[in-house]
């Protein structure tokens, strides 16, 4: 899985944010408080995200309404899932990654465990 690009990540990160489809105008006067950027700019990169699967759209009106397919979990585990995928030895390199995280991580890692293993034996 290829990362998002910074225009790609601002305009999801919008979505993820406000769990709730919203039209490209939306999303361009959120941006433009903190600096300017073309609403052609903001359509022609959502189109673009359509495209690659990773909103979809309906009509509302005359607008499009993007929502996202995936969440921003489900997108932070399938780069994780990359980054490991990228190593000669994953269990070693999944292991340096354990070993960064703190008491709370760990605990939701362990959680985690637990459930897929059920979700196995079922």
């Amino acid at each position: 899985m290829r990362r998002l690009g910074d225009l790609e990540a601002e305009i999801m990160d919008r979505l993820w944010r406000w769990q709730r489809p919203a039209t490209v105008r939306e999303v361009v006067d959120d941006i433009n408080e903190e600096r300017p950027l073309a609403y052609t700019t903001v359509m022609t990169v959502a189109n673009i995200l359509y495209n690659k699967g990773w909103l979809v759209r309906s009509k509302q009106g005359r607008a499009w309404v993007y929502t996202p397919v995936r969440s921003r979990e489900e997108y932070s585990a399938a780069l994780m899932e990359d980054a490991l995928g990228a190593s000669e030895d994953r269990p070693l390199a999944l292991a340096h990654f354990v070993e960064q995280m703190g008491p709370d991580e760990i605990s939701a890692l362990r959680k985690a465990l637990r459930t897929a293993g059920q979700q196995a034996e079922s």
